[in-house]
């Protein structure tokens, strides 16, 4: 009994195992497919602009929306809290720390997953059960090149954009609720707000940005070309492409807080 439960462990871990090796050999060749994209004749740039229509264009007022009532909310209940305490300068250091630093990059990733990265495998599992990628490297064209690049291409340009959309609405969102509840100039808002940001907020929340979009696309397209035979596999891969890039996002998030706010 004992000896069949640590043979059955050791068999998934093996497993477990050569499934990551098997994505970083898929990883590493979407790098080096990504690093000679402009010189690559026969990507499609249409698919690059389609991705970014849809994962970006398609998404901003989803964003703008939820940006202004976060940012609102955090105002209303911080208002609320910290007038108490005599400490609603605070407000800003924590408006800033919540949107710019955090919820921004984190938020619009969530979104990006559930609509791109969803769509993005499932595409992929369909073309590959219609055997519509045999056909791509049957005339000479690798379905890395042609099909991945340009949509990870399309999820980063478009999840750094909705990122600076997310934090301008969330801050204009902030002060509108302010304005409306307690009455502040608009000036003394942004220029209080402006002394809590500094540089390394900015730069920490585009490297979120980029590092969130690309793992996203790169899951996502995995997930949809290991797609076999059957249909049926592959809402089984989109689930899995949405779980594993929620889990990567959420494990980057964290390292990234560690390594520069500790």
């Amino acid at each position: 009994m004992i000896n069949a439960l640590a043979q059955n462990i050791g068999e998934s871990i093996v497993g477990w195992v050569k499934l990551q090796l098997q994505f970083l050999t898929f990883l590493r060749q979407v790098v080096v497919e990504f690093m000679v994209f402009y010189r690559e004749k026969q990507v499609s740039y249409l698919v690059l602009l389609r991705q970014v229509l849809f994962t970006g264009y398609q998404a901003l007022s989803l964003i703008v929306l939820i940006a202004i009532a976060i940012g609102g909310l955090i105002i209303l209940e911080g208002y609320t809290l910290l007038e108490n305490f005599g400490q609603s300068d605070l407000l800003y250091g924590i408006l800033v720390a919540v949107i710019t630093r955090e919820l921004s990059s984190l938020i619009t990733a969530f979104i990006i997953i559930a609509r791109s990265g969803n769509a993005i495998a499932t595409e992929l599992g369909n073309m590959r059960v219609n055997m519509e990628i045999d056909a791509l490297k049957s005339i000479g064209l690798s379905p890395i090149s042609y099909l991945v690049v340009p949509r990870t291409i399309g999820v980063v340009v478009s999840l750094l954009v909705l990122n600076v959309y997310f934090n301008v609405s969330g801050l204009f969102g902030g002060w509108l609720v302010s304005s409306w509840f307690y009455p502040i100039d608009f000036n003394v808002f942004f220029s209080k707000l402006l002394a809590k940001l500094t540089l390394t907020d900015i730069v920490i929340s585009v490297v979120k940005s980029l590092l969130f979009g690309f793992f996203i696309a790169v899951i996502a397209s995995y997930q949809g070309l290991n797609v076999r035979y059957a249909t049926t596999e592959v809402p089984q891969r989109t689930i899995l492409a949405v779980v594993q890039s929620i889990t990567v996002v959420i494990l980057i998030n964290i390292g990234i807080a560690l390594l520069f706010y500790t």
